[in-house]
């Protein structure tokens, strides 16, 4: 594994300079494969609006006039939208993952790599929800308390699921109940436990997907180059996401549309394969689409999407294919889900995957695509312009961890280095 300062947990992505475009068909069948293109798009400032001439004669039938005209307002779009990164609470210990629990609260969780849950109330007071680090091992930089998600119906059972690493160095899928305020450390149930040949690339991210299935993010077992075969073999849960029921099944129940769930030569627990660390993953709230960020080896970070009508079973490429090149010798794309985002490692080191912004606060962000880079903190958006992929840097958040969006779709960000939680913000606005 390459040294990163502070590194967080796995290689992040992405980035992708100003002028980094990828073309993808607007509107891709499930399973097809879009091919990126390298050269760069050439993107056009924003129109200057003209104003009015001013000495324009007043219309005589309004004599009391006295407002001259003024120029309207230019369209803010991809390419002249702002924000800041306000600063939302502060004092967080290596902060991992921040979410909501959906139940009309207002309040944000923040998971911090050692083993404890932390909540953001509304009126900006924190308190402790869930204390397990007697179970965490966190001597690697990418072992911890990576991941949390609450159960669609959490405010009726009270269920919630977390990722983290137990102190033998192994990866443990929990669920937990709450009473509302805290949790209980005796409530665990351990639904799946995978064990890690390596300390790194351990993956992290939970997420519940729109139909209600959990999905979760595995690295592909750690050190460099998939030395362990892990990427391209489905018959290993390592360098996967997967998909699983929690409402069905002892411990759990496998989805009957899995794309694997008749194939004797793979898990079929896997959603999706040829992952190096797919450290976040989010979707898309509008859309159900799926945004898999997938942190590289030594030359690309990367961003892949996966259409709302997939049937899953998706080959993204590594160890074959790093970004948009052939990783391992000589190799053919077409076999495998090229990346809608890649930038290199003069940009980045670490992809930190976003979410599209669906929030209120910033129009101009609506739809747009949010992630980071923790090496370079640089934080990007990326849209897709008439099949075409482009991408420009919004701003910057040190050692940025991970993303997050309350209940409302706004965002927010971590930096591991400093504790801070941050919101994105209009540049007039706060917290």
């Amino acid at each position: 594994m390459r040294p990163i300062v502070f590194a967080l947990i796995a290689g992040l992505i992405l980035g992708a300079c100003s002028t980094a475009t990828i073309e993808e068909d607007p509107t891709p069948a499930a399973g097809e494969t879009a091919a990126p293109v390298t050269e760069p798009a050439t993107q056009t400032a924003p129109p200057t609006a003209t104003a009015m001439p001013t000495d324009a004669p007043e219309p005589t039938a309004q004599p009391a006039a006295t407002d001259e005209p003024t120029a309207p307002p230019a369209p803010v779009g991809p390419e002249a939208v702002a924000v800041v990164p306000a600063v939302y609470a502060e004092g967080f210990t290596r902060p991992t993952s921040i979410t909501h629990a959906g139940d009309g609260s207002g309040r944000l969780f923040v998971t911090e790599q050692a083993g404890l849950i932390r909540v953001i109330q509304p009126d900006g007071s924190i308190a402790g929800f869930l204390d397990i680090r007697e179970r965490v091992g966190d001597s690697g930089n990418e072992q911890g308390l990576l991941g949390l998600a609450f159960h669609p119906d959490f405010a009726a059972n009270g269920r919630f699921y977390i990722n983290y690493t137990d102190t033998s160095g192994d990866t443990v899928i929990a669920r937990y109940t709450s009473d509302g305020t805290t949790a209980d450390p005796a409530s665990e149930t351990v639904l799946l436990s995978v064990a890690q040949p390596a300390s790194n690339h351990n993956g992290g991210q939970l997420a519940f997907g729109p139909e209600g299935y959990l999905y979760i993010g595995l690295g592909d077992g750690g050190a460099q180059d998939d030395q362990f075969d892990n990427g391209q073999n489905p018959n290993t849960l390592l360098g996967t996401v997967l998909r699983i029921d929690v409402d069905s099944g002892e411990p759990y129940g496998i989805p009957p549309d899995n794309p694997f769930v008749d194939d004797p030569d793979a898990r079929p627990e896997v959603w999706a394969f040829g992952l190096r660390n797919p450290w976040r993953f989010s979707f898309d709230r509008a859309t159900d689409e799926l945004y898999i960020a997938d942190v590289g080896q030594n030359r690309y970070e990367e961003v892949n999407r996966q259409p709302a009508a997939s049937e899953g079973g998706t080959n993204y490429g590594w160890p074959i294919m790093e970004g948009v090149e052939c990783y391992l010798g000589e190799c053919d794309p077409a076999n495998y889900q090229l990346p809608i985002v890649a930038y290199s490692h003069s940009e980045g080191c670490s992809v930190t995957g976003g979410y599209v912004y669906r929030g209120q606060t910033v129009p101009g962000l609506d739809g747009l695509y949010v992630y980071g880079d923790f090496c370079s903190g640089t934080v990007w958006i990326a849209w897709n312009a008439e099949g075409r992929w482009n991408t420009r840097e919004l701003t910057r958040i040190d050692t940025v961890s991970t993303f997050g969006e309350d209940e409302n779709g706004e965002l927010y960000a971590a930096s591991l280095s400093l504790g801070t939680i941050y919101r994105l913000s209009p540049p007039t606005g706060g917290r």
